[in-house]
């Protein structure tokens, strides 16, 4: 059987075993109660039945059967199981899954002075045929979960059994599926136990679902086992059951062997689509291996597996992760010619793309090329506005912004606030006011980062009180906690270079907490106080002063420029105190300017703290530990490091070469002048 393809790869070397899962039975799960037998109805036999008749003779008019329903509830007719029964009918027959939804929920809620409960209306329903009830069994299942209530879904599919009938398999994969999508991953193994025990027939769709939760809980050895017992029950595994296992793999970490089986079983002629081949190509993408993602591409094709645009997304989404527009072009311009319909996340993909090399201008003409075909939406525009703005080109970013409502487009809060943050950029703060004023008249509500784009942009330009009346408007629309409106003051004024006012404002905080502090170590950064910035850093970073690396960065990379290494090396032994792991370019950079300085001593030390917590050094920072250690006439440990960086597998490239030889030399000369 196809299992045994499986076992051609030695799994142990690829995965670690975990312990399966100590599955709870479901009677641990859920404290069962017994249910409820038939409701008599307080509405009486006659006048039931006549709701009744009624309802059948509407049978086929569903939406007057329905309209029919609610106005006896609103006439204060009490529905009883028998009259639900025939509006689940008829809702069933004509496939209203929404409004058979809504039938649920109110049942389950106890809506309209429902008397009875759900296994009463199932059991009433229960001969109307398999393919009704598995409809009325989801409705009831989706009701359940939207209200949260999983164990009561237990309770009612393991214990009807006792009333007579047993649900069909379907409606426990359905509500498995649920449970995998809320991430109630335990839940659905100790569902996936007690199968057995009610003498179902599992079927492809039972495993799979088993499977996606094992890989979500990253229990690879097991979900192996589900495929075994897969095979042992002769259910033949679907295009689907081969994605789902190859994507857990590459979820896992284990894109090699994910590729392995993919094309192991291709080679076996076992049915694959897609799907299965775009979720290797991401890992490979994902991974930085673009030529073997290529290469998968290609041998997809030869397989007869014609590739679809999301197998293009995900190439040219890598090529573009690492700026290469000139290969995402090539892509774009070959999945067309096969006429593969391109959609709005390639061609945005593109265009950010080109943005982030700086080459706006292409990227405007693109967008107005793609715009004539039709397949552009506000986040295309919003992407090419964005890159206009920061470069200042705020005119042309409004010509486009402009053309977006010339075109009918419904602009959103995102589209409004990209806008407003390119006038308070250049300090058109007029103009950013109007485009507030309309973004509200239009029925859009600013959002965080609106008011805060404009508040910072008035406090930049010394209309500090405006930024605060800005800030209590956010204040009364309740966005966001109230340290969130001192923040943007802080970092704002300190922005527009008032650092003097922002402290003035900070000590007239009377309670301060320790987001105020953040914000006031981050204006320091921004306004390149460095002494102060690290005064304030090593007095209340012991009382968990929360900050970003990349303020703590800017700190770092200041104090190394004024050479002040004794105190850059203090802050980076600080951060490791506080379990902030330090980011390579920071190591780098440290590194870097204690060999400029000369003090080899606390260069050493750093970079074996990078050794020891598990990174590997790369050419950049041996190559400059290498010259240190020349300036100060250590040649000895220079080339040690040389040796060591060679059995790391790095090659050296012409700087280190050209610094060696320079050592060389010395000890030559240093030779010769002593002989």
């Amino acid at each position: 059987m196809w299992v045994s393809t499986v076992n051609l790869f030695s799994l142990s070397k690829f995965i670690k075993h975990h312990h399966f899962i100590a599955l709870r039975s479901v009677s641990a799960l859920v404290q069962l109660k017994p249910l409820s037998s038939d409701s008599d109805s307080d509405s009486g036999p006659q006048n039931t039945t006549k709701v009744v008749e009624t309802l059948n003779r509407l049978k086929k008019k569903p939406i007057d059967a329905l309209s029919y329903f609610d106005n006896l509830i609103k006439e204060g007719f009490l529905h009883d199981v028998c009259t639900y029964a025939a509006i689940v009918r008829i809702l069933c027959h004509f496939r209203l899954n929404k409004e058979l939804d809504l039938i649920f929920l109110q049942i389950i809620r106890k809506q309209n002075n429902v008397e009875f409960e759900v296994i009463d209306l199932l059991k009433a329903l229960y001969h109307d045929g398999s393919d009704s009830f598995v409809r009325v069994s989801n409705a009831m299942v989706k009701a359940y979960v939207v209200l949260g209530m999983f164990d009561q879904v237990l309770e009612i599919l393991f214990l009807t059994e006792h009333h007579g009938f047993v649900f069909p398999i379907s409606s426990y994969n359905f509500f498995m599926n649920q449970l995998v999508h809320c991430g109630k991953v335990d839940t659905v193994l100790a569902v996936y136990q007690q199968l057995g025990r009610l003498g179902l027939s599992l079927n492809v769709y039972t495993y799979v679902i088993v499977l996606k939760a094992l890989f979500k809980k990253g229990c690879l050895e097991e979900a192996f086992e589900v495929y075994r017992e897969m095979d042992k029950a002769e259910v033949t595994p679907n295009e689907f059951a081969y994605s789902t296992f190859i994507e857990g793999l590459c979820m896992n970490g284990e894109l090699d062997l994910g590729h392995q089986l993919l094309r192991a079983w291709a080679a076996t002629k076992i049915p694959l689509g897609a799907f299965a081949y775009t979720v290797v190509i991401r890992g490979f993408c994902n991974d930085t291996r673009l030529e073997e993602a290529e290469g998968l591409l290609l041998f997809m094709e030869t397989q007869g597996v014609v590739p679809d645009v999301h197998v293009y997304s995900a190439l040219i989404s890598g090529y573009c992760k690492f700026g290469n527009i000139s290969k995402a072009l090539a892509l774009h311009s070959e999945m067309v010619s096969k006429d593969i319909k391109t959609d709005c996340v390639v061609v945005n993909l593109i265009l950010k793309c080109f943005c982030q090399l700086g080459r706006v201008s292409e990227a405007v003409h693109q967008l107005k090329e793609l715009e004539e075909i039709g397949i552009v939406d506000n986040i295309s525009y919003n992407v090419v506005v964005d890159a206009l703005c920061k470069l200042g080109r705020v005119d042309e970013a409004m010509v486009l912004f402009s053309e977006m409502k010339d075109n009918q487009m419904v602009l959103d809060v995102v589209n409004y606030t990209t806008m407003i943050y390119g006038y308070c950029l250049q300090g058109k703060l007029c103009d950013a006011l109007i485009l507030f004023k309309e973004m509200k008249e239009k029925g859009h509500e600013p959002d965080l980062v609106t008011y805060k784009i404009l508040a910072v942009g008035f406090a930049r330009c010394d209309f500090g009180q405006v930024a605060i009346d800005l800030l209590n408007d956010m204040k009364k629309q309740g966005l966001g906690p109230y340290f969130a409106r001192d923040n943007m003051i802080i970092e704002g004024l300190c922005l527009g270079g008032k650092v003097k006012e922002a402290e003035a404002f900070f000590h007239s905080l009377q309670e301060k907490c320790l987001e105020n502090y953040s914000a006031m170590f981050n204006g320091y950064c921004h306004a390149d106080y460095s002494e102060k910035a690290f005064q304030l850093f090593m007095r209340i970073s012991k009382q968990g002063f929360s900050v970003s690396k990349g303020s703590i960065f800017k700190l770092l990379n200041s104090l190394c420029i004024n050479g002040d290494n004794a105190k850059a090396k203090m802050l980076f032994d600080r951060i490791l105190t506080l379990n902030l792991e330090p980011s390579k370019i920071m190591y780098s950079k440290l590194i870097g300017s204690c060999c400029h300085a000369g003090e080899m001593g606390m260069a050493r030390s750093v970079f074996d703290i990078l050794i020891s917590r598990g990174n590997t050094p790369n050419l950049m920072t041996y190559t400059m530990m290498i010259n240190g250690y020349r300036k100060v006439n250590c040649m000895q440990k220079a080339f040690e490091l040389f040796k060591d960086m060679k059995r790391q597998g790095i090659t050296p490239d012409d700087v280190t070469y050209k610094i060696l030889f320079n050592i060389h030399s010395k000890i030559n000369l240093k030779s010769s002048s002593s002989s």
